[in-house]
């Protein structure tokens, strides 16, 4: 009769969850195109708040402390963009009256591949590889097209000016100066008998998100000024347009170095006729790497993070193409709960009965010696 008990209340609650996260993510998706600045701005507040919570140990009011963080951060975002974007706007304007050269350099170049491929290949099993290639490409360009027309119709309906410089801001210092009372109002809102448990599982998201988010976006930056200034002096055109790019997709493992990488010595190809050059280029990235990989990654984002690269990827392309760029923002935090939740239900799974059937078989004989000898 408990166990029955039990598992109807079990189903209940699972039947809970279940419902509250239906409603999170169908909220989000229908809202995708105007929650872009409140997530940005929930985004900045949560990365702000322990500078916040230091500055008020140092006897500043919670207000007083938000507004100074709040106009600072602003006042770096303002200054960067003033001083970054008009020599990106003339980089991209260069690389894009190059463009057709560029293009028709790789057309000649793969010309020049393919022709020697089929010198040496048998004619039929090259028309088999072409066209098993032919189609897994077309598979693959049109499911990138798909993410990237998502991540684009939601930068188009929320991504404008106003919206990331009016509302974020005020978005960002409204939360950041009451995110004490929201955290100590949604922990009220907890089922009691949960409340611990809850609380312990939080702890762990928030350690892996400050882990990973902090410290990756920390890497992001070094990257970012090492990789556009060793290509810049490197003497490579549009070295800083390659060198900030690869440095920021750096937050997704592995796929800003080898984008910028490819990027950086295409390039090189092209501009220097001097091989040396060409290393040198190839050498910054070499180097990049190395100092991400023995270095920032292990000092800036640590070994317990607990979220795997291809985890990453796959939550940052499902999100991106699910919601657009809010399901960018949203990634890794839903990546981060998902894991938690996940190694949560292992363990419960691990140290359950019905894992260890043997328990259940060793009670039973317990309960059949136990009623032979009454008998």
């Amino acid at each position: 009769m408990n166990r029955t008990r039990a598992t109807a209340e079990l189903g209940r609650e699972l039947r809970f969850w279940l419902i509250c996260f239906a409603v999170f993510f169908a909220t989000v998706y229908l809202l995708s195109g105007i929650l872009l600045p409140f997530v940005a701005g929930m985004a900045v507040a949560y990365l702000l708040d322990p500078s916040c919570d230091w500055l008020e140990k140092k006897g500043l009011s919670r207000t007083a402390a938000t507004s100074l963080l709040t106009l600072a951060f602003l006042l770096i975002l303002v200054g960067a963009l003033l001083v970054a974007v008009p020599l990106l706007v003339n980089q991209i304007a260069g690389l894009g009256a190059q463009f057709p050269e560029l293009l028709a350099y790789l057309q000649a170049t793969s010309a020049q591949v393919l022709d020697l491929v089929e010198a040496r290949i048998d004619p039929e099993l090259l028309g088999k590889i072409e066209s098993a290639v032919a189609g897994s490409a077309k598979d693959l360009v049109k499911w990138i097209g798909q993410a990237v027309s998502g991540l684009i119709s939601g930068v188009d309906a929320a991504l404008s000016l106003t919206s990331l410089l009016v509302i974020t801001p005020v978005v960002t210092f409204y939360l950041l100066r009451d995110w004490d009372h929201l955290v100590a109002k949604i922990d009220s809102w907890l089922p009691r008998h949960y409340a611990e448990t809850v609380r312990s599982e939080v702890r762990n998201v928030d350690e892996i998100l400050a882990g990973f988010v902090r410290g990756q976006s920390s890497v992001c930056v070094v990257l970012a000024l090492f990789y556009a200034i060793g290509l810049t002096v490197a003497g490579l055109n549009f070295g800083l347009v390659i060198g900030l790019v690869a440095g920021l997709l750096s937050f997704i493992p592995f796929v800003g170095s080898a984008v910028g990488f490819v990027a950086s010595v295409g390039m090189a190809l092209v501009q220097f006729d001097d091989w040396l050059r060409i290393g040198i280029v190839a050498a910054i990235f070499v180097i990049g790497q190395a100092v991400e990989g023995n270095f920032l990654t292990p000092k800036l984002v640590g070994d317990r993070v607990g979220l795997h690269p291809v985890w990453v990827i796959f939550a940052l392309l499902a999100g991106g193409f699910l919601f657009g760029f809010v399901g960018v923002l949203l990634a890794v935090p839903v990546a981060a709960v998902v894991g938690v939740l996940t190694r949560f239900l292992l363990a419960q799974y691990l140290d359950s009965t019905f894992h260890r059937g043997d328990q259940a078989g060793e009670l039973g004989e317990a309960d059949g010696d136990a009623a032979g000898d009454q008998a």
